[in-house]
């Protein structure tokens, strides 16, 4: 996935989280495991993010400089 996939790909996961919390507090959501599942996803896509940001951080400081 790109970077900007990433990003949109977070954003539809937070708005799936607010879905969650609400269908929890009002007793509408049958299965209790989904917001786990949605919180563990968000934290899934935030780890590829750093893990781009740092492997792009430590290739531009491991380039010689001419």
């Amino acid at each position: 996935m790109a970077d900007a996939d990433l990003s949109k790909e977070l954003d539809e996961t937070f708005r799936q989280q607010f879905t969650v919390r609400l269908q929890l507090s009002t007793r509408q959501l049958t299965n209790v495991s989904e917001a786990r599942k949605v919180r563990r996803r968000i934290a899934r896509i935030k780890t590829l993010q750093r893990e781009r940001e740092l492997a792009a951080a430590f290739a531009a400081h491991e380039e010689p400089e001419a």
